[in-house]
């Protein structure tokens, strides 16, 4: 894919109405060029996501499609076709393919118009993508082979089983993936040791894709449930903690860009997502000097390399002559009359000078003290005497962050007493008990990822803002990114009550008992049959663990941890002879709790 090396070009798309309009400048030619070479990616990549079952030749057919349609109108830009977007071109394109809208379940969608038709292919995206067969591993020597055989066949097959099983991720990252893969192939396949260099290499691409999936999940998940303001509150957050110098009326400025750029990005428009987010990091390189002084060496890089590098800047320090609190919000006299005076634009300039004061906090605790502070207004702007009511708002402000403190408090034990392997069957057994509907792949990547933010975070000095907004960042995952998702009462509520405070209410959240089996005489007998059903389906022993784990919380959830770690020490023990069990109803009599200390214990770290 050796256009990609022209990357930065994409971020100038608009639609094709726009960039199939002959060049007159000498960037104009080059993003022309751009254009031309590179229909076939964007196209692979909204198709892959919007139709995640279709095979890779019908995606590629797609592709060929587009590109006699961009010729068309490269030939003759009046032809009336030639006025849409290239998101309804594309869209076009797959409902104009015979037979592919009632094959794959899209057929409804094509029905629909404008808007709707969008909304209705992205609500079509699965983000559980269990369905999908494994990801194709090829050994070293035929990755290469393929390389070298015909590079630009390897690379869209890479760009479509990555976009397929990414249907959120917008499309800079999905391109900026295929370009480091491409770099990596290139060099790989030139090293005697290609197996250990493919393995150097993928492990920073793949961290990066899974990191910009689940922060890009979550925002966008926000913004459809509840709402641009919502997504303005997390931007102001963020911005305003890791750039604290910047004033509000550019800061302002900067997030009617982003607030764009979102809208295109979580809809699924890969043309849109790139020209907005292109423009959002022009315009923060434009006004860097009030921004950040760490952020110039990113300005001065590509253009696909500016976001990442941005990101990955550290925090700039806080302004010498930041005071440590604004009385404007908590000792003026009239704060009621100015929130009333000014209600778009009040308590986004609360958040953003909390935020900017508060650089240690997480962007989730900052937003619970917005919200709590927007509520304390509403009680005290009632009351005869409002001052002395608001006056107190620090007390509400640490009130909750206490609360936020002992939840990471407590997770950061947990990491600390017990294992990977034994903290991971911990948080297997909390997402069970609450969320017993969900699959097994999916319990266990949210598992996984409460493990990775764990390890990431529990040693830092900043621990307390890591694990929140990672935590937060898996509660995305749980929740998902469309609107008509459903798991159960109890956790629909939590993702769609208030997204401020949704780590607090899943920490409030009970077990379901859906599942639940009537009495232990009639668990036995179903873990006896799950168990060795597993034999036969699983051969790994850490697999059957998980499923065992999972099936038993499902079926009883009540029982204590020392009952299952003994249940799980007995089946274990088992070898190859899956139904002989050594007297499993001994690890609810008070005997056998025994064994169940001793497990637990085996798994405690040394």
């Amino acid at each position: 894919m050796k256009h990609l090396k022209f990357i930065g070009f994409i971020f100038s798309l608009f639609s094709l109405t726009e960039f199939l309009v002959l060049p007159t400048k000498p960037q104009d030619v080059a993003i022309q060029k751009f254009i031309e070479e590179n229909t076939a990616y964007l196209t692979i990549i909204a198709v892959a996501q919007y139709v995640q079952e279709a095979s890779f030749d019908e995606v590629e057919k797609l592709a060929r499609v587009m590109m006699d349609y961009r010729d068309r109108c490269l030939a003759d830009g009046t032809l009336p076709e030639c006025s849409k977007t290239a998101n309804e071109a594309i869209q076009d394109a797959i409902c104009a393919t015979e037979g592919l809208p009632q094959k794959y379940n899209c057929s409804h969608c094509c029905g629909k118009t404008s808007v709707a038709r969008r909304l209705c292919f992205f609500y079509n995206k699965k983000a559980n993508t269990g369905f999908l067969p494994p990801f194709p591993s090829l050994d070293p020597e035929e990755k290469c082979q393929a390389y070298k055989n015909n590079s630009g066949s390897f690379l869209n097959l890479y760009i479509y089983e990555v976009a397929r099983r990414n249907p959120f991720v917008f499309s800079p990252v999905l391109l900026t993936v295929a370009a480091q893969f491409e770099e990596a192939a290139a060099t790989c396949c030139e090293e005697q040791e290609k197996a250990t260099c493919f393995q150097a290499k993928a492990t920073p691409i793949t961290q990066y894709l899974k990191a910009s999936s689940s922060y890009q999940g979550n925002v966008c998940g926000a913004l459809i449930k509840f709402g641009p303001k919502v997504l303005n509150s997390i931007n102001t957050a963020a911005f305003s903690k890791k750039f604290p110098k910047i004033g509000f009326k550019d800061l302002t400025s900067i997030l009617e860009d982003v607030s764009s750029m979102y809208d295109g990005c979580c809809e699924g428009d890969v043309v849109q997502c790139v020209r907005s987010q292109s423009q959002v990091m022009k315009h923060i390189c434009s006004k860097q000097d009030f921004i950040s002084s760490k952020i110039k060496e990113c300005c001065g890089k590509k253009i696909t390399e500016r976001e990442v590098c941005v990101i990955n800047t550290n925090k700039e320090e806080k302004p010498e002559d930041l005071s440590t609190r604004d009385l404007r919000f908590t000792d003026d006299e009239n704060i009621c009359q100015t929130r009333d005076s000014y209600k778009d634009s009040f308590f986004t300039e609360f958040l953003h000078e909390y935020s900017r004061r508060h650089t240690e906090f997480s962007t989730a605790e900052l937003l619970r003290i917005a919200k709590v502070y927007k509520d304390l207004l509403e009680d005290c702007c009632r009351r005869e005497s409002p001052a002395s009511c608001y006056r107190n708002a620090e007390d509400k402000f640490n009130e909750t962050t206490k609360k936020s403190f002992a939840m990471v408090q407590q997770e950061c034990k947990h990491f600390q007493e017990l294992d990977k392997e034994a903290l991971k069957l911990h948080y297997l057994v909390v997402f069970t008990k609450v969320a017993p509907q969900l699959s097994m792949e999916e319990l266990i990547s949210l598992s996984e990822g409460m493990v990775a933010a764990l390890t990431t975070c529990c040693t830092l000095s900043e621990e307390f803002s890591c694990v929140d907004d990672l935590a937060e960042l898996v509660l995305g995952d749980l929740c998902g990114v469309n609107e008509n998702r459903t798991i159960n009462p109890a956790v629909d509520h939590c993702c769609r009550a208030d997204f401020a405070f949704r780590r607090h209410c899943f920490g409030r959240l009970e077990a379901d008992t859906t599942y639940a089996l009537p009495s232990v005489s009639a668990l036995i007998p179903a873990l006896r049959e799950d168990w060795c059903q597993a034999h036969k389906e699983d051969k790994d022993l850490q697999n059957k663990k998980h499923r065992f784990i999972i099936n038993l919380v499902k079926w009883m959830p009540e029982i204590t941890t020392e009952e299952r770690l003994c249940l799980l020490t007995k089946f274990s023990a088992t070898g190859e002879r899956c139904s002989d069990v050594q007297e499993p109803e001994a690890c609810f009599r008070p005997e056998g709790s025994n064994i169940g200390d001793e497990s637990g214990a085996a798994n405690k770290k040394r």
